[in-house]
C-alpha cells in the first residue's frame, strides 16, 4: 500500500482517463472529473455514497488518488478479502456502488457560513440525483452534511437504509468506525461477478 504499490494502483484505476484530466484545469478540471465519474456509473445503483464536494486539492475518488479512495477500498477489502487491490474502481462499479458529491465545486477552503449556504442550495441537485438513481442504500460519507442529505431524500420521496458515517480522514478512530459500520452493509452485496441484488438490511 506504500509508495510504488499505491502509485501502481492509482495508475491502474485512472489510466483510461488520465489524458482527459491532464488537459483540464480549474473549471475545466471539475467538468473533466464529472466525465470520469460518469464512466464509473453502474447500470443499477445499489449503494449511493454521498460526499460533501470534490476537494480543492484536485484529488478525487475516481482518480484513485484520495484518502477517501484508500479508505473505501480498504473497507471493501475488509468485507471481501479475496477482492484484488488492483482495479478497485471497476469492482466498485460492478458491485453497484456509485459516489456523488452534494456540491459540484470545492467548498473545503471557504468560510463556514458560505460553505453551509452552498451545501443547503445543493440539496435540490442531490434530490434530483436520488430521484434518477433510486438507490437501495444511501451512505453519507461525512456527518456534517447528514441534514442536507436527509432533506434531499425527503424531496426525492426516497426511503431506505441511510447510513451516516464519520469521514475516514486523519483520525484513526474515525477510520475504524467508518469500517465497522460499513462492512456489514457491504457484506449484503454479492461478489461483483454475480448478479444478485442487495438483500434487505436489519
Amino acid at each position: 500500500m506504500h509508495s510504488k504499490a499505491g502509485s501502481k494502483q492509482a495508475r491502474m484505476d485512472s489510466g483510461r482517463v488520465a489524458g482527459i484530466l491532464s488537459r483540464d484545469t480549474n473549471r475545466g478540471a471539475l467538468l473533466a472529473r464529472e466525465r470520469v465519474r460518469r464512466l464509473y456509473r453502474p447500470d443499477r445503483v445499489r449503494i449511493l455514497f454521498v460526499g460533501e464536494a470534490p476537494p480543492a486539492s484536485g484529488r478525487f475518488f475516481y482518480q484513485g488518488d484520495s484518502g477517501l479512495y484508500r479508505a473505501v477500498r480498504g473497507t471493501f477489502i475488509a468485507a471481501f478479502p479475496s477482492l484484488p487491490k488492483m482495479g478497485f474502481l471497476d469492482a466498485f462499479r460492478a458491485f453497484g456502488c456509485y459516489l456523488v458529491d452534494l456540491c459540484g465545486t470545492p467548498v473545503d477552503q471557504l468560510p463556514r457560513s458560505t460553505r453551509t449556504s452552498i451545501c443547503r442550495a445543493a440539496e435540490v441537485r442531490l434530490a434530483r440525483t436520488i430521484q434518477a438513481l433510486r438507490p437501495t442504500v444511501i451512505v453519507t460519507l461525512v456527518r456534517s452534511i447528514r441534514a442536507n442529505v436527509n432533506r434531499a431524500q425527503t424531496v426525492a420521496d426516497w426511503s431506505g437504509l441511510h447510513l451516516e458515517l464519520p469521514y475516514p480522514g486523519r483520525w484513526k478512530h474515525h477510520r475504524v468506525e467508518f469500517q465497522r459500520q460499513l462492512v456489514p452493509v457491504l457484506k449484503t452485496l454479492s461478489q461483483p461477478s454475480q448478479s444478485s441484488q442487495i438483500k434487505a438490511g436489519d
